[in-house]
Protein backbone atom coordinates (compact mmCIF):
# COMPACT_ATOMS: atom_id res chain seq x y z
CA UNK A 1 0.00 0.00 0.00
CA UNK A 2 1.13 3.85 -0.88
CA UNK A 3 1.47 5.08 2.66
CA UNK A 4 4.39 2.53 3.31
CA UNK A 5 6.49 4.67 0.93
CA UNK A 6 8.87 6.72 2.74
CA UNK A 7 7.29 9.60 4.62
CA UNK A 8 7.38 13.35 3.16
CA UNK A 9 8.70 15.88 5.35
CA UNK A 10 6.60 18.50 7.14
CA UNK A 11 7.43 21.72 6.54
CA UNK A 12 6.87 24.88 8.90
CA UNK A 13 6.31 28.38 7.83
CA UNK A 14 3.42 31.19 8.94
CA UNK A 15 0.55 32.72 6.84
CA UNK A 16 -1.16 35.44 7.59
CA UNK A 17 -5.19 35.21 8.25
CA UNK A 18 -6.39 38.58 9.39
CA UNK A 19 -4.07 42.02 9.65
CA UNK A 20 -3.52 41.38 13.31
CA UNK A 21 -3.27 37.67 13.23
CA UNK A 22 -0.04 35.38 12.20
CA UNK A 23 -0.23 31.93 12.42
CA UNK A 24 2.48 29.48 12.50
CA UNK A 25 2.04 26.64 10.12
CA UNK A 26 2.97 23.27 9.49
CA UNK A 27 2.30 21.58 5.87
CA UNK A 28 3.34 18.10 4.96
CA UNK A 29 2.55 17.44 1.05
CA UNK A 30 2.25 14.07 -0.79
CA UNK A 31 3.06 14.14 -4.61
CA UNK A 32 -0.14 12.84 -5.48
CA UNK A 33 -2.68 13.78 -2.49
CA UNK A 34 -5.97 12.20 -2.43
CA UNK A 35 -7.21 14.65 -0.12
CA UNK A 36 -6.51 17.16 2.26
CA UNK A 37 -6.29 16.65 6.11
CA UNK A 38 -6.48 19.69 8.39
CA UNK A 39 -5.24 18.49 11.95
CA UNK A 40 -6.52 20.78 14.88
CA UNK A 41 -4.49 20.72 18.70
CA UNK A 42 -5.73 21.24 22.15
CA UNK A 43 -4.27 22.99 25.00
CA UNK A 44 -1.82 23.04 26.02
CA UNK A 45 -0.34 21.50 22.73
CA UNK A 46 1.55 23.03 19.58
CA UNK A 47 1.68 22.11 15.90
CA UNK A 48 4.70 19.81 17.02
CA UNK A 49 1.52 17.34 18.44
CA UNK A 50 1.06 16.57 14.81
CA UNK A 51 4.64 15.79 13.81
CA UNK A 52 4.45 11.98 14.01
CA UNK A 53 0.68 11.63 12.30
CA UNK A 54 1.36 14.52 9.78
CA UNK A 55 4.16 12.88 8.12
CA UNK A 56 2.75 9.73 8.18
CA UNK A 57 -0.63 10.90 6.59
CA UNK A 58 1.06 12.73 4.20
CA UNK A 59 2.29 9.86 1.89
CA UNK A 60 -1.48 9.91 0.73
CA UNK A 61 -2.87 13.09 1.57
CA UNK A 62 -1.94 16.95 1.52
CA UNK A 63 -1.84 17.60 5.85
CA UNK A 64 -2.00 20.94 7.13
CA UNK A 65 -1.93 21.81 10.96
CA UNK A 66 -1.59 25.38 12.50
CA UNK A 67 -1.13 27.25 16.29
CA UNK A 68 -4.90 28.78 17.33
CA UNK A 69 -3.85 32.10 18.44
CA UNK A 70 -2.52 31.82 21.91
CA UNK A 71 -0.68 29.07 21.53
CA UNK A 72 2.84 27.80 19.60
CA UNK A 73 4.25 30.96 17.85
CA UNK A 74 0.92 32.55 16.23
CA UNK A 75 -0.35 35.75 17.40
CA UNK A 76 -1.14 37.02 20.63
CA UNK A 77 -3.99 39.90 19.74
CA UNK A 78 -5.14 41.93 22.63
CA UNK A 79 -8.87 40.86 23.88
CA UNK A 80 -10.25 44.07 22.38
CA UNK A 81 -8.88 43.04 19.00
CA UNK A 82 -10.14 39.49 19.38
CA UNK A 83 -11.92 37.60 22.58
CA UNK A 84 -10.07 33.89 21.89
CA UNK A 85 -13.77 32.56 22.05
CA UNK A 86 -14.66 29.57 19.98
CA UNK A 87 -16.81 31.70 17.48
CA UNK A 88 -13.66 33.67 17.15
CA UNK A 89 -11.38 30.61 16.73
CA UNK A 90 -14.32 29.56 14.14
CA UNK A 91 -13.78 32.69 12.37
CA UNK A 92 -9.61 31.60 12.52
CA UNK A 93 -10.56 28.30 10.93
CA UNK A 94 -12.53 30.04 7.94
CA UNK A 95 -9.88 32.65 6.96
CA UNK A 96 -7.07 30.14 7.27
CA UNK A 97 -9.10 27.63 4.95
CA UNK A 98 -9.90 30.52 2.65
CA UNK A 99 -6.59 31.74 2.59
CA UNK A 100 -4.58 28.22 2.12
CA UNK A 101 -7.36 27.88 -0.91
CA UNK A 102 -8.22 24.15 0.37
CA UNK A 103 -10.91 22.27 -1.47
CA UNK A 104 -13.20 21.61 1.20
CA UNK A 105 -14.90 18.54 -0.98
CA UNK A 106 -11.77 16.72 -0.34
CA UNK A 107 -11.29 17.86 3.37
CA UNK A 108 -11.21 15.69 6.66
CA UNK A 109 -10.81 17.93 9.54
CA UNK A 110 -9.77 16.33 12.86
CA UNK A 111 -10.32 18.34 15.90
CA UNK A 112 -9.85 17.81 19.48
CA UNK A 113 -10.46 19.37 23.02
CA UNK A 114 -10.13 23.50 22.57
CA UNK A 115 -10.64 22.92 18.66
CA UNK A 116 -13.81 20.89 18.37
CA UNK A 117 -16.46 23.24 19.12
CA UNK A 118 -15.08 26.14 16.75
CA UNK A 119 -15.11 23.41 13.95
CA UNK A 120 -18.36 22.81 14.62
CA UNK A 121 -19.63 26.22 14.73
CA UNK A 122 -18.11 27.00 10.96
CA UNK A 123 -20.08 23.72 9.94
CA UNK A 124 -23.67 25.53 11.05
CA UNK A 125 -22.67 28.48 9.04
CA UNK A 126 -21.03 26.28 6.24
CA UNK A 127 -22.42 23.08 5.70
CA UNK A 128 -19.88 22.16 3.15
CA UNK A 129 -16.28 23.52 5.44
CA UNK A 130 -15.18 19.76 4.92
CA UNK A 131 -16.09 16.30 3.16
CA UNK A 132 -16.18 15.48 7.21
CA UNK A 133 -15.08 16.35 10.74
CA UNK A 134 -13.68 14.19 13.45
CA UNK A 135 -14.19 15.57 16.75
CA UNK A 136 -13.38 14.89 20.38
CA UNK A 137 -12.57 15.09 23.99
CA UNK A 138 -14.07 18.34 24.11
CA UNK A 139 -17.26 19.83 25.62
CA UNK A 140 -19.95 20.39 22.95
CA UNK A 141 -22.81 21.06 25.80
CA UNK A 142 -22.97 22.74 29.03
CA UNK A 143 -22.71 19.54 31.44
CA UNK A 144 -20.89 20.17 34.52
CA UNK A 145 -21.02 16.58 35.57
CA UNK A 146 -19.07 15.70 32.80
CA UNK A 147 -15.89 18.62 33.32
CA UNK A 148 -13.38 18.23 35.42
CA UNK A 149 -13.71 20.21 38.19
CA UNK A 150 -11.24 22.95 37.58
CA UNK A 151 -12.75 23.30 33.90
CA UNK A 152 -15.59 23.91 35.39
CA UNK A 153 -14.34 26.29 37.47
CA UNK A 154 -13.24 28.64 34.47
CA UNK A 155 -16.14 29.11 32.81
CA UNK A 156 -17.32 31.77 35.61
CA UNK A 157 -15.43 34.39 38.04
CA UNK A 158 -13.97 34.93 40.66
CA UNK A 159 -13.00 30.66 40.29
CA UNK A 160 -12.06 31.31 36.30
CA UNK A 161 -9.44 34.35 37.74
CA UNK A 162 -7.65 31.72 40.42
CA UNK A 163 -7.68 28.71 38.38
CA UNK A 164 -5.74 31.14 35.63
CA UNK A 165 -3.39 32.29 38.49
CA UNK A 166 -2.40 28.80 39.53
CA UNK A 167 -2.11 27.54 36.26
CA UNK A 168 -0.01 30.16 35.09
CA UNK A 169 1.99 30.06 38.19
CA UNK A 170 2.85 26.07 37.50
CA UNK A 171 3.72 25.57 34.36
CA UNK A 172 5.89 22.62 35.10
CA UNK A 173 3.36 20.81 36.53
CA UNK A 174 1.19 20.94 33.84
CA UNK A 175 4.01 20.34 31.03
CA UNK A 176 4.73 17.43 33.03
CA UNK A 177 1.39 16.01 34.33
CA UNK A 178 -1.59 17.32 32.08
CA UNK A 179 -0.86 14.74 29.30
CA UNK A 180 -1.27 11.71 31.90
CA UNK A 181 -3.94 12.22 34.22
CA UNK A 182 -6.32 10.00 34.49
CA UNK A 183 -4.17 6.78 33.12
CA UNK A 184 -2.03 3.85 35.01
CA UNK A 185 1.34 3.89 35.59
CA UNK A 186 1.65 1.50 32.43
CA UNK A 187 -0.56 3.84 29.92
CA UNK A 188 2.01 6.55 30.22
CA UNK A 189 3.29 7.17 27.06
CA UNK A 190 6.23 9.11 25.06
CA UNK A 191 6.32 12.86 24.27
CA UNK A 192 9.33 13.94 21.90
CA UNK A 193 11.56 16.44 23.69
CA UNK A 194 11.11 18.77 21.12
CA UNK A 195 7.06 19.00 21.52
CA UNK A 196 7.91 19.38 25.11
CA UNK A 197 9.86 22.31 24.46
CA UNK A 198 8.02 24.04 22.11
CA UNK A 199 5.30 23.92 24.48
CA UNK A 200 7.38 25.35 26.94
CA UNK A 201 8.15 27.92 23.89
CA UNK A 202 5.06 28.98 22.71
CA UNK A 203 4.01 29.16 25.98
CA UNK A 204 4.57 32.68 26.93
CA UNK A 205 5.73 33.67 23.46
CA UNK A 206 4.44 37.51 23.32
CA UNK A 207 2.18 39.28 25.72
CA UNK A 208 -0.40 36.63 26.65
CA UNK A 209 0.79 33.21 28.00
CA UNK A 210 -1.27 30.16 26.74
CA UNK A 211 -3.34 29.73 29.71
CA UNK A 212 -4.32 33.25 29.84
CA UNK A 213 -6.04 32.43 25.98
CA UNK A 214 -7.68 28.96 27.22
CA UNK A 215 -9.11 31.65 29.93
CA UNK A 216 -10.31 33.76 27.64
CA UNK A 217 -11.55 31.11 25.26
CA UNK A 218 -13.88 29.67 28.78
CA UNK A 219 -14.84 33.14 29.62
CA UNK A 220 -17.68 33.17 26.51
CA UNK A 221 -18.03 29.38 26.49
CA UNK A 222 -20.74 28.83 28.10
CA UNK A 223 -22.50 31.13 25.37
CA UNK A 224 -20.84 29.46 22.37
CA UNK A 225 -22.07 25.90 23.64
CA UNK A 226 -25.74 26.80 24.43
CA UNK A 227 -25.54 28.36 20.62
CA UNK A 228 -24.09 24.62 19.13
CA UNK A 229 -26.66 22.78 21.37
CA UNK A 230 -30.17 25.54 20.05
CA UNK A 231 -28.59 25.15 16.53
CA UNK A 232 -27.33 21.15 16.45
CA UNK A 233 -30.51 20.06 14.65
CA UNK A 234 -28.95 22.36 11.44
CA UNK A 235 -25.76 20.33 11.12
CA UNK A 236 -25.14 18.99 8.55
CA UNK A 237 -21.22 17.92 7.38
CA UNK A 238 -20.97 14.37 8.18
CA UNK A 239 -19.61 14.50 11.73
CA UNK A 240 -17.38 11.30 13.52
CA UNK A 241 -17.31 11.64 17.44
CA UNK A 242 -13.94 9.96 18.59
CA UNK A 243 -13.59 9.25 22.48
CA UNK A 244 -10.62 8.25 25.08
CA UNK A 245 -12.60 5.95 27.44
CA UNK A 246 -10.41 6.97 30.01
CA UNK A 247 -10.28 11.24 29.71
CA UNK A 248 -10.39 12.33 32.80
CA UNK A 249 -11.15 16.07 32.23
CA UNK A 250 -13.98 15.46 29.19
CA UNK A 251 -15.81 12.43 30.61
CA UNK A 252 -17.02 9.83 27.90
CA UNK A 253 -20.39 10.77 28.89
CA UNK A 254 -20.25 13.71 26.45
CA UNK A 255 -19.20 12.13 23.72
CA UNK A 256 -21.81 9.32 24.07
CA UNK A 257 -24.46 12.28 24.01
CA UNK A 258 -23.14 14.23 21.17
CA UNK A 259 -22.81 10.83 19.06
CA UNK A 260 -26.53 10.21 19.83
CA UNK A 261 -28.01 13.50 19.19
CA UNK A 262 -26.32 14.51 15.95
CA UNK A 263 -26.27 10.24 14.98
CA UNK A 264 -22.90 10.44 14.44
CA UNK A 265 -20.17 7.43 14.65
CA UNK A 266 -18.89 6.61 17.80
CA UNK A 267 -15.84 5.52 18.59
CA UNK A 268 -15.11 5.42 21.90
CA UNK A 269 -11.57 3.77 22.68
CA UNK A 270 -10.48 1.70 25.68
CA UNK A 271 -7.99 2.82 27.87
CA UNK A 272 -6.87 6.25 26.06
CA UNK A 273 -6.85 9.03 27.86
CA UNK A 274 -7.75 12.83 26.55
CA UNK A 275 -4.79 12.96 23.84
CA UNK A 276 -5.80 9.89 21.29
CA UNK A 277 -3.43 11.49 18.58
CA UNK A 278 -0.64 11.30 21.44
CA UNK A 279 -1.11 8.14 23.12
CA UNK A 280 -1.94 6.06 20.10
CA UNK A 281 -1.34 7.82 16.97
CA UNK A 282 -1.66 4.83 14.59
CA UNK A 283 -5.19 4.88 15.92
CA UNK A 284 -5.69 8.51 14.34
CA UNK A 285 -3.86 7.93 11.08
CA UNK A 286 -6.14 5.19 10.39
CA UNK A 287 -9.47 7.28 11.31
CA UNK A 288 -8.41 10.04 9.38
CA UNK A 289 -7.67 7.41 6.43
CA UNK A 290 -11.00 5.75 7.40
CA UNK A 291 -12.94 9.21 6.59
CA UNK A 292 -11.80 9.30 2.81
CA UNK A 293 -13.50 5.81 2.17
Amino acid sequence: MSHHTQQPKANIGTVTIETDITLRRMIARSAEPKGTVLLLHGFPETIYAWKDVAPALATDYEVHAFDWPGYGLSSRPSVDQFSYAPRDYAGVLKNYLDRSGINRSKLTIYATDISALPALLLALEEPDVARSLIVGDFAPFDRPAFMWESLQALKSKPASDEVRAFMNANREEILANTFFRGLPEEARYEMSREFREDIAVGWGHGDMTSVDAFYHYYSEFTRDQDYFEANLAKLRTPVTVVWGSEDLYIKKEMGIELADRLRADLRVLPGIGHYPHLQAPSQTIEEIRASFQ
